[in-house]
């Protein structure tokens, strides 16, 4: 799941969340660690402009910072940067930065990248938005050497490259933690079969993902990487979802009721190819989200295998 309060878009922040602080993300990053939620993650935007600020909001945790103090209260959740606009940064920095959560969690990093969207951030940090994709797939070339077991990194491409220059501490995981590719449109599709160990939707609908499944599994055999079998992550995020009965209105597009009810809708998603769902709880507070997050894990989870 993606973590709350984090992020404040008019898309999916519920209002509880504007007064919501630290002490309650921790609450809910140990709740996930105790339920068994495959992983949290949170996004990345340095600045919003003021045309997207009434959608998107302008607070946005910075994920490097947050997904170091989540290491510190959780034990077996990973942690996910679903996505890090990676090709704002320099290679090296980003390595230095992700290696050491990887360090701090134990190996429990997924180091999630995606293009980005926001022009006027492009620009105000000195990087061309028009050759971004180009940007970040020399970036994910060259995280995949810096990531990786060598104390000492050697790359070379058109506008990086590195070597004799050493960074530790190392990551925690071998040979290195593994970088999902987000976004849908074909380059990123692409980016993901060809350059990525999986690949995180961006919200696609249900409809949409058989598509997208495919020409990931196209662009992987044409590649000689063996389709999308072995550990290659296929992700999906789910419509919003309410366990239970339902007693307020909780808007267009959300799956509600009983376990068994919700278990049989999720599981079309495996059914498409997809190996990890992506939740998000409707809810009026924490207590309620914590509530959901237990009813999920005890009553909705056990279903979905098989």
């Amino acid at each position: 799941m993606q973590l709350p309060i984090t992020s404040l878009s008019t898309l999916y922040a519920e209002p509880w969340e504007v007064e919501a602080g630290p002490a309650d993300l921790r609450k809910v990053a140990t709740a996930a660690d105790r339920l068994g939620f495959a992983y949290l993650a949170t996004c990345d935007h340095v600045a919003v402009p003021v045309r997207l600020a009434a959608a998107m909001g302008t607070v946005w945790y910075d994920p490097v910072a947050t997904l170091a103090h989540l290491a510190a209260v959780t034990e077996r959740t990973l942690l996910v940067s679903h996505v890090a606009v990676a090709a704002l940064r320099h290679p090296l920095a980003l390595a230095k930065q992700y290696a050491t959560v990887d360090r701090l969690a134990g190996g429990r990093l997924v180091l999630g990248v995606g293009a980005g969207h926001v022009r006027e951030e492009f620009q105000a940090l000195g990087v061309d938005f028009g050759r971004r994709g180009a940007i970040l797939d020399e970036t994910v070339d060259a995280l995949k050497e810096a990531l990786g077991p060598s104390e000492f990194p050697q790359f070379s491409g058109r506008r990086f490259a590195f070597r004799g220059l050493g960074q530790a501490p190392r990551p925690a995981r071998t040979p290195r933690p593994p970088i999902w590719v987000g976004g849908s449109s074909p380059a990123a599709l692409r980016r993901a079969a060809q350059r990525g160990d999986g690949w995180l939707s961006q919200g696609d609908r249900r409809d949409q993902l058989p598509q997208r499944i495919a020409t990931l599994r196209r662009l992987r055999e044409e590649a000689g990487l063996g389709g999308l079998g072995g550990s290659f992550a296929v992700g999906a995020i789910s419509e919003a979802l309410y366990v239970g009965t339902l007693t307020w209105d909780t808007g267009a597009r959300t799956l509600t009721g009983l376990p068994g009810t919700l278990a049989e809708s999720l599981r079309v998603y495996g059914a498409m190819g997809v190996n990890q769902i992506q939740v998000r709880f409707r809810c009026r507070d924490l207590g309620e989200l914590l509530d959901q997050m237990e009813a999920f894990a005890d009553g909705v989870a056990p279903l979905l295998d098989g």
